[in-house]
């Protein structure tokens, strides 16, 4: 679909990469984009850009944006937390089930809302914002990679399902983005703005799975090929974490 006369939904839209992908819709000439966050009071608004509040984990605000936004041709789920804990080696599991709870539970919910309105609006396209860490597990971010790995298989269930209704899904992969929730972090990053490019690209192009950065290219092309060497790899990095943290 073309971005350029659209009206779009950015969810997480207040920072980070939902506010690069409201920039980036804005510059390709979106005709309308709803920027909706938990506190949207720091959104900008404007002609084009209509600030909503929206938790993605409330069904009350999405019934509430789903009647408000009934013009929607894009929706692009971006809204989604991480925790970076292990599975078991973390005290407790609210960190684990607030991560489903947003990222697996809060993207179905949306998706449930405005599939109806897409349809009515000629299709369109959905865009769920997944990670790389939807191929595998990263033992020190064990808790959202599960979480990650639920959304994955979610896309690739609502595309099933929306296909007979011209809807375009795609999901969209990246490694570490330079937002602020990777602000403690020394790995190499991508900016914000180079991936909501990319996503951009992606949505034009029809594309179903947008490899968004050099990092998801790589580890994509590498579990195709053998998963063994980079799981083991993997068993290694957790082995060497978990030595150095005193865990099991």
């Amino acid at each position: 679909m073309k971005i350029g006369g659209s009206t779009a939904l950015v969810t997480g839209a207040n920072r980070g990469l939902g506010k690069a992908l409201v920039e980036a819709l804005r510059i390709a000439g979106a005709k309308k984009i709803y920027a909706a966050a938990r506190n949207p009071a720091d959104i900008s608004a404007g002609a084009i850009v209509q600030p909503i509040a929206l938790d993605i984990t409330d069904t009350i605000q999405i019934d509430a944006a789903a009647a408000r936004c009934g013009d929607v041709n894009l929706l692009i789920n971006n809204a989604g937390i991480a925790r970076f804990t292990a599975a078991l080696a973390a005290p407790a599991m609210e960190n684990a089930r607030l991560e489903m709870e947003t990222n697996y539970f809060g993207t179905l919910a949306m998706c449930r809302a405005f599939a109806p309105i897409l349809k009515k609006n000629g299709g369109g396209a959905l865009v769920n914002m997944l990670s790389v860490v939807s191929f595998f597990n990263a033992p020190m971010q064990g808790t959202y990679s599960a979480s990650k790995a639920a959304e994955w298989s979610l896309t690739k269930d609502v595309r099933f399902e929306l296909r007979a209704q011209g809807t375009r899904v795609t999901g969209v992969y990246a490694g570490y983005i330079d937002t602020d929730m990777t602000t403690g972090l020394s790995a190499p990053k991508t900016s914000a703005a180079d991936i909501a490019a990319r996503i951009l690209i992606g949505i034009e192009s029809g594309t179903e799975e947008v490899l968004a950065d050099e990092r998801a290219r790589s580890v994509y092309e590498q579990l195709r090929k053998d998963e063994g060497p980079f799981e083991a790899n993997m068993q290694k990095t957790w082995d060497e974490y978990a030595k150095k943290m005193g865990i099991g």
